[in-house]
């Protein structure tokens, strides 16, 4: 196995590695935004409950307070988490653009190397092609 190859192995696992981080903090952000939705869903209901009773009326400020703390909260790991993504997506991108350097210098090796053997061998025919005609020539037998 050549240099390349163990590095092209190293940065295709880096990429799959930074892949994994970025779909988890993907995951993240949409739990996040259904605890969100969640919120909100809870906030009407209790809005909704606190107009058709004066008990609950008297106890939804306190709810509220918490409710607008929670979506604050929220709303900020948010923020944080699609800072991240971004950051992650990012790194995917570059990972994803080192990996292909490697394999693109991988291709042209490759590359070379058929061509090269591919000379050696017309050179070999070319030389088994006059030979043999050599041989068969009527002033050659003599």
């Amino acid at each position: 196995m050549s240099e390349l190859d163990t590095l092209i192995r190293l940065h295709r696992w880096q990429l799959d590695e930074k892949r994994r981080a970025l779909a988890d903090l993907q995951a993240l952000a949409d739990r996040l935004e259904e605890d969100k939705a969640r919120l909100e869903a809870e906030v009407s209901r209790e809005q909704e409950a606190a107009r058709n009773s004066a008990d609950v009326a008297f106890s939804y400020a306190g709810f509220a307070q918490v409710a607008i703390e929670r979506r604050r909260r929220l709303e900020q790991s948010v923020a944080q988490i699609h800072a991240q993504i971004a950051v992650a997506t990012d790194e995917v991108a570059d990972a994803f653009q080192e990996l292909k350097r490697y394999e693109l210098a991988q291709e042209g090796r490759d590359r070379r190397e058929r061509q090269r053997r591919s000379r050696r061998e017309g050179i070999l025919l070319d030389e088994v092609a006059v030979t043999g005609y050599l041989r068969r020539r009527p002033d050659a037998q003599g």
